[in-house]
Parts: structure tokens; C-alpha cells; sequence
């Protein structure tokens, strides 16, 4: 499959946003992607703080904010062991399929945290175990569900979708937190309730689809089927390139993983300040999604994408000293340098995506979807963990300073290492 052209060459236009309102599948599945975003997140704010809760009631803040970063590693240990036969699962077995199975993974997982929250019984190893349970989910959750969104709509749709997609997972991130805040203030039971019944929706409209999701299976075995995927990826170098770009910089930049930390002790804003928070990223991401998905990325991809990376970074920065730079106004200024933050990784994130998408074969698609999963989740839930080890060695304000500063020396090497993505032109 050639690489995305870099000349300068007139095309078509691309369709509409009414062309993608006409795919009634796709509509489906944006709805599902959009449930199922929202219920991941209050889930995400409800473990998050119910740890660092029940951590800081025998531990120090230190401590506790690395038993936060843990939750990040628990979930992701099984999203690495499991890659290679999520991606090939992907590719061999009907992909609406796999997505119900992982529903019903979810629905389990968020039962058992209602229910010990509830009954009184919910403890520091039991958050660890649920958080492992959700990431062997999502394991196959995220290459199925990637593989299978190109599949119900036009070729020439699929940037606008791509959009689209995101859009969806963002302005869950925004309602997500707030949702969050406000349901642990109460009970974080009634947060794990809630989840349930967002899954149990998105179960539902992944159900109606009635595309074929059926993948065409190439000839040979698992194995050989598991290799294929990591040798593409190997070998497709912007591919690549755009994939280990994401894992560097966000695994040093997550400092969303030390917003619990900040909310109680830094800015002391309490459960709906850390809520507020938690939606800084993802008002900012919608906003960029929103202009993407009315204007896509046609020329320079490229530089958008390093520009993105690189102004992560240094919104992480501000975060990190925004009670020393503003003290009187801490709160507005960190949640305005994470909408920054949230905005830039969604400039990245989007031509990283259509990229990969574009690039790559359908028959391919779940093993590359799987191999970028898992450095997705290396990027996220070990990040998550990195965040909570160097907390616990320079304090949360180091920690977070650490990231940002290692996020903008990830873009500058990464633009050396891999000229072909800095020189990808367009998304077409």
C-alpha cells in the first residue's frame, strides 16, 4: 500500500457531512462509541478518586498518588500479554461479535465495583484486580472497534469518520468528568451504576448493526497471521513512526493521572473541582474535533501532527506550576492549559489515525489496530504509572513538569528519527 502523496496535485473534494449522516451503521456505532466513552470515563473518575481515597486514609499523599498511577498499570499488563491475539481475533472472527463479548466484560467489571462500593467492602486490591479485569476488555475492544468503523462507511468518507470518531470520544470526555464529580460526591456507587447502564446502551446499539462485520481472513496461522501485523507496522514507517511518536510523548506527559493529587491537595478544589478538571482536555479536544470534522487536514499532516505533540508539552508545563504562576487563580489557569493540552493531542491524535487508517488494508487493519493499541495503552495506563513513580520521587508539580519537558525532547528526536511522517503531506 503506497504512503499518503506529498505532492501538491488537485483532488476531488471530499463528501459532505451529510454524506456520513445518510450511513445508518455508522450512526449506530457513533452512538455506541459515544455511550460507551461516556461510561469509561465516569468508571476512570469514580476508580481514580475511590483509590486515592481509601489510599489516604493509612497512607501519605506520595503513597497514594502512586497507588493511583497502579490502576494505570493494572489495566494495561493485560492489554500488552493480550495485543497480538486481540489483533489477530480482529481479523479472523466477526468484529461485532468481539465488541458484544467486550461489553459484557465491561458490564461485569462495573458490577462488581456497584456492588462492593455499595455493600461497604470495596479496598485498595480489589480497585487493582477490576482495573486488570476492564484492561483484558479493552484489550480487544479497541482493535475490533477500529477495525470495524472503516467498514461501514465509503473509503472516501473515512477522514471525515475518523473526525467523527473522535468527536464522539471527546465530548464524553467532557460530560464524563463533570458526571463523575458530581455522581462520587455522593456516592461513588451511584458513578458505577450509572457506568452500568451507559454500557449496557452501547451494548444495544452495537447489536443493531447490521452491516457484515466480517473481515476477510488472510490464509495461515495465528501466528503467522500475528507476525504479518507486527512486520507491516515494522516496515510502514510513517505508521510506525506516528504510533511510537503517541507512546513517548504521552507516556512522560500524562499528567492526568496526578489530576486526583492536584484536585485534593495542590488546588484543594474538592470532587467537582477535580471533576472541572478532568474535563479541561476534553473541552479542548472538542473544540479542535469539532473544526476537524467541519474542515478536515487535507495538506501538511505532518507538521500538524509534531506542532500538536510539541504544544502538549509545553501545556503541561503550565499546568504543573499553575498555582505558582497564578496562584489566585490556580484552578482557571490549570483547566485552561489542559484544554490546550486536550486540543493538541487531538490535532495528533486525528492525523495519527487517518494516517494509519488510510495506509493500511482492511484485511490488516485489527493487527495494526492492535499493535497501536497497545501503545496507546503503554502511553495512557503506563503512563498513568510513570506519572505515580516520579511523583512519589520529585512530588506531584515535579512529576507533571518531568512529562511536559520530556514530551517536547520526544518531538524534536522523533522529527530527526522520522522524516517520512514529518514530511506526510495529505489525508487523502
Amino acid at each position: 500500500m503506497a504512503e499518503p502523496a506529498s505532492d501538491t496535485a488537485p483532488s476531488a473534494p471530499p463528501p459532505s457531512a451529510r454524506a456520513l449522516l445518510k450511513e445508518r451503521d455508522y450512526l449506530l456505532f457513533w452512538v455506541s462509541r459515544w455511550t460507551g466513552s461516556f461510561a469509561a470515563q465516569i468508571q476512570s473518575v469514580a476508580m481514580g478518586w475511590q483509590m486515592y481515597a481509601i489510599a489516604r486514609l493509612t497512607r501519605s499523599v506520595a503513597e497514594s498518588a502512586f497507588l493511583v498511577g497502579m490502576i494505570g498499570l493494572a489495566a494495561f499488563v493485560p492489554v500488552f500479554l493480550l495485543t497480538l491475539p486481540a489483533g489477530e481475533t480482529a481479523d479472523r472472527h466477526d468484529r461485532k461479535k468481539v465488541l458484544l463479548i467486550c461489553f459484557a466484560g465491561e458490564i461485569v467489571t462495573v458490577l462488581i465495583l456497584a456492588v462492593a462500593t455499595w455493600q461497604g467492602w470495596a479496598s485498595v486490591p480489589l480497585l487493582l484486580a477490576v482495573g486488570f479485569l476492564f484492561g483484558a476488555a479493552r484489550a480487544f475492544f479497541a482493535p475490533a472497534s477500529t477495525a470495524l468503523g472503516p467498514m461501514l462507511v465509503p473509503r472516501a468518507l473515512l477522514p471525515r469518520a475518523i473526525a467523527w470518531n473522535s468527536l464522539a470520544w471527546q465530548t464524553a470526555s467532557i460530560i464524563g468528568p463533570a458526571a463523575g464529580g458530581l455522581l462520587v460526591a455522593t456516592s461513588p456507587a451511584y458513578a458505577y451504576f450509572t457506568t452500568f447502564g451507559l454500557y449496557l446502551v452501547a451494548a444495544l446499539t452495537t447489536f443493531a448493526i447490521r452491516a457484515n462485520a466480517q473481515p476477510t481472513v488472510n490464509p495461515g496461522s495465528r501466528w503467522t497471521l500475528m507476525k504479518e501485523g507486527l512486520a507491516y507496522v515494522w516496515n510502514q514507517k510513517i505508521v510506525f513512526g506516528a504510533i511510537s511518536l503517541d507512546l513517548f510523548a504521552v507516556l512522560l506527559g500524562g499528567a492526568t493521572a496526578l489530576l486526583p493529587v492536584f484536585a485534593r491537595d495542590i488546588l484543594q478544589v474538592g470532587p467537582q473541582g477535580f471533576g472541572i478538571l478532568r474535563s479541561g482536555p476534553a473541552i479542548g479536544a472538542t473544540i479542535v474535533a469539532l473544526s476537524l470534522a467541519a474542515r478536515p487536514i487535507h495538506s501538511r499532516a505532518g507538521l500538524f501532527m509534531f506542532a500538536g505533540v510539541a504544544t502538549f508539552g509545553a501545556a503541561t508545563c503550565v499546568f504543573a506550576l499553575a498555582d505558582r504562576i497564578w496562584p489566585e487563580h490556580a484552578l482557571w489557569l490549570a483547566v485552561g492549559a489542559l484544554a490546550v493540552l486536550g486540543g493538541a493531542d487531538m490535532l495528533s491524535v486525528y492525523v495519527r489515525q487517518t494516517l494509519v487508517q488510510l495506509v493500511t488494508p482492511d484485511a490488516m487493519r485489527g493487527r495494526v489496530a492492535a499493535v497501536s493499541s497497545v501503545f496507546i495503552g503503554a502511553s495512557n495506563e503506563l503512563g498513568e504509572f510513570e506519572s505515580g513513580v516520579v511523583a512519589r520521587l520529585l512530588g506531584p508539580v515535579g512529576a507533571a513538569l518531568f512529562g511536559g519537558v520530556g514530551a517536547l525532547i520526544v518531538t524534536g528526536v522523533w522529527a530527526g528519527l522520522f522524516p517520512a511522517l514529518r514530511k506526510a503531506d495529505r489525508l487523502e
